[in-house]
């Protein structure tokens, strides 16, 4: 009886496994479900980097989240990053300014930022990054823009600053720049760049190519934490702040990270950046899941813009 039993339960397990595998291989497919997904995990970044602020200090937040990754990833296809090396040898270079500018340099200067800044002028920030984006094809790329990605473009960012200001626009009026804004702008600048170059990406599997900047964002924030130690701002985690961190590197840091190469590998980095503008939405109904926030016309408004500029950038003549 027992040895039977042993025997459902392991027939059951291999069934969940390969119902598991087929569910992942199809949404992986998905760029607009990726691209959502990917969005709604960095709006919960948004709000895990105002959370870490007492909680565990900036550059001690963007070292630890990578080590979590590369423990987590090293195991798993570390192998096969030993076997594609020779690409990423002779791509050393390409790897490690995506991994320092893309990964490293954009997470310390938002945690960062968020120490010194508002929330308004945070999500306002990040929805610069697709229009850089857009700007950067076509400077770079000499991509034709169809009207409708302009008009698309100009309705979410309409979306986008409709939620950051909360419907008042005598808050954007009287925006003023402190160095978390700049710091901000900076980050969105770099990470820009690092959609823009996923275009030019090594002929790597995506979880390889993203195992490989995992490391090199991990090497590359031990001078930024040797910064801290000798100021003498650093800050261990909390045990908040353990919570706080296994969030951002698990689902921002990690599952984000590969959807987005994913989706920016289906569909292009001009019309996947479009969906970082779901970023201060997300971000804005989390607050009111989870902070207790409440839910205002504006943040349905915004959705509603944000949602239907994607809709019209998609659309095909």
């Amino acid at each position: 009886m027992a040895a039977s039993a042993l025997r459902v339960k392991a027939h059951a397990i291999r069934g969940f496994l390969t119902m598991f595998r087929s569910l992942w291989k199809a949404a992986y497919g998905q760029a607009y479900l990726l691209l959502t997904l990917t969005a709604l995990m960095w709006g919960g970044n948004a709000i895990a980097g105002r959370l870490a602020v007492g909680q565990v200090s900036p550059m001690m937040l963007t070292c630890l989240r990578w080590v979590i990754v590369v423990s987590v990833l090293l195991p798993l296809v570390g192998r096969r990053v030993w076997a594609e090396w020779p690409t990423v040898r002779a791509r050393w270079l390409f790897v490690v300014l995506m991994g320092a500018f893309g990964f490293t340099a954009f997470n310390a200067l938002f945690y960062a930022a968020a120490h010194h800044t508002s929330a308004v002028n945070l999500t306002i920030f990040q929805g610069a990054i697709p229009v850089l984006v857009l700007l950067g094809t076509v400077l770079f790329f000499k991509a034709r823009v169809l009207p409708l990605q302009v008009l698309g473009m100009a309705v979410t960012i309409v979306g986008v600053v409709l939620v950051s200001v909360k419907a008042d626009w005598e808050i954007l009026r009287t925006l003023a720049l402190n160095i978390g804004d700049v710091w901000m702008l900076v980050a969105c600048l770099f990470y820009a760049g690092y959609t823009l170059g996923l275009r030019r990406r090594p002929a790597l599997p995506g979880l390889v190519f993203f195992t490989a900047l995992a490391v090199v964002a991990f090497l590359t924030s031990l001078p930024l934490v040797a910064l801290e130690f000798a100021q003498g701002t650093v800050q261990w985690p909390t045990p908040r702040g353990w919570l706080i961190m296994l969030y951002v590197a698990l689902l921002p840091s990690l599952l984000a990270q590969i959807f987005f190469i994913r989706g920016v590998e289906l569909i292009g980095p001009a019309r996947a950046g479009l969906f970082v503008n779901l970023v201060p939405v997300f971000g804005a109904l989390l607050a009111v899941l989870l902070l207790g926030e409440p839910f205002a016309l504006y943040h349905a408004l915004g959705l509603f813009l944000v949602l239907g500029g994607i809709w019209l950038s998609e659309r095909r003549a």
